[in-house]
């Protein structure tokens, strides 16, 4: 009986989740299994990116539906330039609209930071607390460029935005990074905390929630969180971020939600790779199973991909680099159907 039971259970569980007994479940792996959702329509990929001297947001198009291999478009020109805050853009992030606005709205996210106009120092001290913020209902026209302070006096910088929509919220959850200064040093002269990542929702970004911590492993400083769901059910996910103190990028997963029980990849030590920052996690359009993630050789030549079908064992590959363009930096890639791919192919094309 109680096989029978767990039969019945493993087939009903099968059928909420797309799966048949011809692709039979692991019930051991069940809590991060990735949805079924190859999908025909998912025709290629587009990745928004800066480059390093030019903190300006450029569009790259996949060649087909490779993941791994992309093709400037706007004949290699920016597709954004700033023209408020410092008058630069760094890791800019392409967040697909959610609720009412799904399929037919996306905002374009980013760093208000031109390094080539302040220093590390004075960045991190009295940066922006502010993100950049875009959006368009094509990707093709971006209106109402804004820049939305998110932080009070006491944060130094708000780093590396990014966003997803949270479904149970009926919001987007937007997250970066900061650094904070006690009352009594308002210049931001002395110590500050450590780096944690900081969240707030909005519904339209122009209106945000009171900011709260949402990652704080002090005293190691935690900073480019990026956030991969797996499903559409708000259970899995998957979070990749860097330890700024050791210049790492590791992986933790979840199957209890964004606020539910995180576990390390690999580990208390588990590692994607060193000397890398800025991790962009995007799923195949082609591979249900597979995972990839782009990593910011920041001191080398930008972007390297790595692929995995096991990351919550921490087992990534370095990916082809045949098709993949070398000196791009920080940013994100999101899939595109056939109409959107086409519409970008014949408004951008070189």
């Amino acid at each position: 009986m109680f096989m029978r039971r767990m039969l019945q259970l493993a087939v009903s569980i099968g059928i909420r989740l797309g799966l048949s007994l011809a692709n039979p479940i692991d019930l051991g792996e069940l809590g991060l299994q990735a949805e079924r959702r190859a999908d025909s329509s998912l025709v290629g990929y587009l990745g928004a990116i800066f480059l390093g001297a030019d903190p300006y947001v450029y569009f790259y198009l996949s060649n087909g539906n490779d993941p791994v291999s992309f093709t400037a478009l706007n004949g290699g020109q920016p597709i954004l330039r700033p023209t408020k805050g410092t008058g630069g853009v760094r890791d800019p992030y392409l967040v697909q609209g959610g609720g009412s606005e799904a399929g037919r709205k996306w905002y374009i996210i980013g760093t208000d930071l031109h390094i080539g106009k302040t220093t590390w120092d004075a960045a991190q001290r009295t940066g922006s607390k502010g993100i950049f913020v875009w959006e368009t209902t094509d990707l093709i026209n971006f209106t109402g460029e804004r820049l939305i302070n998110v932080e009070d006096a006491s944060a130094g910088m708000v780093w590396a935005p990014e966003a997803i929509w949270d479904a149970a919220k009926d919001q987007y959850l937007v997250h970066w990074a900061s650094k904070f200064y006690p009352a009594s040093d308002p210049n931001h002269t002395g110590s500050p905390s450590n780096i944690r990542i900081r969240y707030a929702y909005t519904s339209d970004f122009k209106t945000f929630s009171t900011p709260q911590t949402y990652i704080d492993y002090a005293p190691t400083n935690i900073i480019d969180l990026d956030i991969l769901p797996l499903d559409t059910t708000g259970n899995n996910y998957l979070r990749f971020m860097k330890d700024e103190t050791l210049k790492t990028v590791f992986l933790e997963y979840s199957t209890t939600g964004l606020f539910g029980t995180w576990t390390r990849a690999g580990g208390a030590a588990g590692i994607i790779a060193s000397g890398v920052e800025g991790p962009a996690a995007y799923r195949d359009n082609r591979d249900d199973a597979k995972v990839h993630v782009l990593l910011d050789f920041y001191g080398d030549d930008g972007y390297r991909p790595y692929q995995s079908t096991s990351p919550r064992d921490n087992a990534w590959t370095a990916s082809s680099r045949s098709g993949f363009p070398k000196n791009l930096r920080h940013g994100s890639i999101l899939a595109v159907n056939q109409t959107v791919y086409d519409a970008l192919s014949g408004a951008w094309a070189s």
